[in-house]
């Protein structure tokens, strides 16, 4: 165990035969008849020139020696690599990776392992060349490098091994899956890296820099494998091994920080761009307890029994207080407290106080910040055994410290900060690497309930609300963010619209607790918050909060105040901050649409200023000459208007994130914000139509000018704008629908807003062939034209509508041909067109070829409108008759049963061809003399031949496909048609024989 713990300078690693060839450490003889080296004047430095062409030079000096050229090699070896080492290099120098990779290993060549001061400078110039130049070494070099390394660690002294690892760590950065040949030297039983890196190893810059090379040999590259998963293990049990150590009572707190750092990073590499493979649900909870530990590092007051694992299921225990438990006080403790501090009642009523009291911290943090002097002259020590995590550190004046004792104290608050940043990173890493239902246990350790009185308990948020770096606050709030999305069906279960039971707590009531702890967490924290970056990812939060909580089983009344609380920051000077706010608004008028809080959000009038009290700091002047509350037009949402602004009126301001050009008296808001206030638009119109529908020229308005512009993005989102005004409009005329006539928007005015369409830019939209993305919205557009309006537009705009989509059909792209596809789908249904032969027989025509597209996506959509075919022709056969019946190819019929037999055999499109195979059954029953007709043609032997074959594949196909359990409906189809094909060959073949 000794030689485990770490290596003497006599000692050595095992060795491979991987090493051999490398310099052995042999003295080399020394030829007298080289040129003596000289170092360049002051002069020859300035004719060089670039950097590039000090580098090609000093390279080409030592490529140009040789191991036995001369007795001063030793000292022109050393002046090179000092000419080398002390250049400042870029990747923008015009200095090629080959070049490197060539002196690289010609370096190696030349400098025997005896010499151990030169070993250590060409490990130093390794480090600086492929750090600054940012060059991952070929295959080759890293196999020559590596090899010659890892025999450095095995030959030279214990003091030359810091910088042999840190050209290692250099070397494999990048490199991890194409070191298998040396992976067992350094990851094996007793591999150098591991050696290091062990927790009993006393040199605390060695297993640093050990930590460095395991990180780096475990870090993802695109378009490379991972790492085997073997070695991806052991890193990793490393990695836990050094975070689940205590720190050593003799190193110093910074270098401890630094190996936490290390350790962190490489689980974070270790767990990037995979899934969760490190064992079970005892080894993820020892990871998340020893990230949770980790979390509060160097947070002062905080003195708690940690657990060593957590369970999916969490004993309250688990963060009790360490500290001796204080006596009990007497009954009638003494009334005197400290200033104007009230007394605080016990249970429930404690909440209350402390919620009192953050409100009346509130003003002094948002004008200090958490960082500023702020905490000090508002926070106050702690009650013995209470955790805080208010930085103590503040509360002391800078006369206290001396200089070099304040410089201290502030390095090692960064270091503290940098630790609890990166293992928030790493959580992070877990927390999309691990399965969404098994981390749902884990809930409770990381996401509170409402206090209900005592210690508040250690979570993300508490690091959100009490953390003094924002860097740290945000990396906690992309956690919650993270654990947020896609949790829907987990929160799903939340309710507390029942009243609440004295002998259990239900399951679905402390989700809803959650939920409710969440909204007041985070709207403390919005409160608070005066870094930029942080107030976004606050905002963002919430978002994914309201995205995923089910508002319909809650009480109401969390969705008004922050409604008000985020509308005074679509001021906000910076920009991500209003693109945040708008996302949240978004996700406010799409959850669970239509809630009857946010309807009376949207339509309330009042006379709240929209400034905040942060105006002069944070936020710009009025400058949008938009409608601000009280101000309203009657019946219009103010969302609404707002966001029409914001698309279309001129900016007199810019913000100093905008950067260039997004100034000016005429300048538009940036592009984030009105592609995010368009998005607002169509989730306001989806949800909220009976509020729009009084706007609804004027955001056809709004989608012609985003179609005239010029960038694409804008063009798309006022294209699906459209296409959410026609879908409601449809909703609206739907027989099923809840709304009263009187209150639908007149035929009359839908058709004359189509036209309008129709004769403005949207056909541009349609030919924009180099968007395609485009031109499969605007199809989408074509698509949601209400039939009724459509059967009263102009001749030309109907031709119009029917030619560009069934010249779309044949276009390159999938996505455009899908749409175009499934657009004629719903106007086959149209009653104006459903009777038109020539139109039935292009759009069958147009479906059966999309039917044998290669792409899954047209062959869906194709599938789909072939069943809406199939029912127009049912209806045609009732309303028309035979009239419509002979002008049909009868040919035409027996290739959609072709292709509805090769779709119902398609596994991709199974399930789409059980929806319509009804449809399909009754088309071809009653087209069944026509069938007959057509077989009666074909009265040559071989034909009929050929035909029978042709009814007997067709049974065999069906025959298989109906041995499945769930295509019941399909079994039924595919009997039916046996039947009629047996009778009309039966019937045939005897006219034949």
């Amino acid at each position: 165990m000794a030689a485990r713990e770490t290596l003497s300078p006599g000692s050595s690693p095992p060795m491979s035969s991987s090493l051999a060839g490398i310099n052995d450490g042999v003295s080399v003889a020394l030829s007298p008849d080289a040129v003596p080296f000289s170092p360049l004047a002051p002069g020859d430095r300035e004719e060089m020139g670039s950097v590039a062409a000090q580098f090609s030079h000093y390279a080409s000096k030592l490529v140009s020696l040789r191991a036995g050229d001369s007795g001063s090699l030793k000292t022109q070896l050393n002046l090179l690599f000092d000419q080398l080492i002390s250049e400042n290099y870029s990747p923008t120098h015009n200095i090629r990776p080959e070049e490197v990779c060539a002196l690289l290993i010609h370096v190696t060549r030349l400098v025997p392992l005896s010499q151990e001061h030169l070993v250590v400078k060409l490990c130093q110039l390794t480090h600086h060349l492929l750090n600054q130049l940012q060059v991952i070494v070929d295959e080759q070099t890293l196999d020559v490098c590596v090899c010659y390394v890892v025999r450095a660690l095995a030959v030279c002294s214990l003091w030359t091994h810091i910088e042999v690892l840190q050209a290692l760590s250099t070397l494999i950065y990048g490199n991890g899956p194409r070191c298998n040949r040396h992976l067992s030297e350094l990851l094996g039983d007793g591999g150098v890296l591991r050696l290091y890196s062990d927790p009993s190893q006393p040199d605390m810059e060695l297993r640093r820099v050990a930590l460095s090379c395991l990180n780096n040999l475990c870090l993802g590259v695109p378009g490379q494998a991972p790492l085997e998963d073997p070695y991806r293990s052991v890193c990793f049990r490393v990695f836990l091994q050094t975070l689940q150590s205590p720190r050593p009572p003799d190193a110093e707190e910074l270098l401890y920080c630094t190996v936490v750092q290390g350790a962190v990073k490489g689980l974070q590499s270790s767990l990037c761009g995979g899934e969760w493979r490190f064992g079970g649900q005892e080894e993820l909870g020892t990871l998340l307890a020893v990230l949770k530990r980790l979390m509060f590092q160097g947070c002062p007051g905080v003195c708690v029994d940690w657990p060593s694992v957590l369970y999916p299921a969490p004993l309250p225990q688990y963060e009790t207080c360490s500290t001796p438990k204080p006596a009990e006080p007497p009954r009638n403790p003494p009334t005197q407290t400290s200033g104007n501090k009230k007394k605080k009642s016990r249970g429930r009523g404690r909440k209350g106080g402390e919620e009192d009291e953050e409100r009346e911290a509130e003003p002094r943090l948002q004008r200090g910040g958490r960082g500023g002097e702020a905490w000090s002259k508002t926070s106050v020590l702690p009650p013995p055994g209470v955790p805080s995590l208010y930085p103590l550190w503040k509360s002391s004046s800078d006369s206290e410290f001396s200089d070099p004792e304040g410089a201290a104290h502030s390095k090692l608050r960064l270091f503290h900060g940098r630790v609890r940043q990166g293992v928030l990173l790493c959580l992070l890493a877990v927390v999309k690497a691990v399965e969404k239902r098994t981390l749902y246990g884990y809930w409770s350790s990381f996401i509170p309930d409402a206090p209900i009185g005592g210690p508040p308990p250690l979570t993300l948020l508490t690091v959100v609300l009490k953390d003094p770096s924002p860097k740290v606050r945000a990396c906690a709030l992309q956690v919650v963010s993270a654990l947020l999305d896609g949790s829907r069906q987990f929160l799903g279960v939340a309710e507390d619209l029942a009243p609440a039971r004295t002998s259990y707590t239900p399951f679905s009531f402390s989700l809803a607790t959650a939920v409710r702890e969440l909204h007041r967490s985070l709207s403390l924290a919005l409160l608070a918050e005066a870094s930029a970056h942080t107030l976004t990812q606050i905002i963002k939060c919430l978002a994914h909060l309201v995205c995923n909580a089910p508002y319909n089983r809650l009480r109401p009344g969390l969705l008004s105040p922050l409604w008000r609380q985020i509308r005074p920051y679509l001021r906000h000077r910076d920009v991500n901050v209003r693109v945040s706010v708008l996302t949240l608004y978004g996700a406010l008028v799409s959850t669970q649409a239509p809630l009857s809080e946010i309807q009376l959000l949207l339509t309330h009038t009042s006379q709240e200023t929209v400034l905040s009290w942060r105006q002069r700091g944070g936020f710009s002047s009025p400058s949008h000459k938009y409608h601000t509350p009280g101000e309203e037009e009657p019946g219009v949402p103010w969302l609404l208007q707002l966001c029409v602004s914001l698309v279309t009126q001129p900016r007199d301001d810019q913000s100093d994130s905008e950067g260039p050009g997004g100034g000016g008296a005429t300048a538009l808001e940036p592009s984030p914000v009105r592609l995010e206030a368009l998005q607002v638009l169509a989730h306001l119109v989806r949800g909220y139509f009976p509020l729009c529908q009084a706007c609804l020229c004027d955001l056809g308005q709004v989608s012609a000018r985003c179609l005239r512009e010029t960038d694409p993005s804008i063009q798309l989102h006022g294209a699906k704008l459209l296409e959410e005004l026609g879908t409601g409009i449809i909703q609206q005329y739907r027989p099923d629908s809840s709304q009263s006539e009187s209150c639908r928007i007149p035929i009359s005015q839908v058709v004359q807003f189509w036209v309008d369409v129709l004769s403005g830019p949207l056909n541009g939209a349609l030919q924009s062939h180099q968007h395609p993305t485009l031109q499969t919205s605007a199809c989408d557009t074509l698509s949601s034209i209400l039939p009724q309006a459509f059967t009263q537009l102009p001749v030309q705009s109907q031709v119009l509508c029917v030619t560009v989509l069934l010249g779309l059909t044949y276009s390159d792209n999938s996505l455009v041909k899908a749409a175009a596809v499934r657009a004629l789908g719903v106007y086959i249904l149209f009653p104006c067109l459903r009777e038109d032969v020539m139109f039935v027989a292009d759009t069958a025509n147009a479906i059966l070829t999309a039917l044998d597209d290669r792409s899954p996506n047209v062959r869906s959509k194709a599938a789909w409108s072939l069943g809406n075919l199939t029912d127009t022709l049912i209806v045609n056969m009732g309303c028309v008759g035979e009239v419509f019946q002979e002008e049909l190819s009868d040919m035409l019929v027996l290739q959609m049963l072709q292709s509805a037999t090769k779709a119902a055999f398609d596994k991709d499109r199974v399930r789409t061809t059980t929806e319509y195979s009804d449809s399909i059954q009754t088309v071809f029953r009653q087209y069944s003399d026509s069938i007959q007709t057509v077989f009666r043609q074909y009265s040559d032997k071989d034909r009929m031949r050929t035909t029978t074959d042709y009814s007997d594949s067709i049974q065999t196909v069906f025959r298989q496909y109906s041995d499945k359990d769930r295509m019941r409906t399909t079994t039924e189809y595919s009997d039916s048609i046996q039947t009629v094909f047996r009778q009309y060959s039966d019937s045939i073949q005897t006219r034949t024989g």
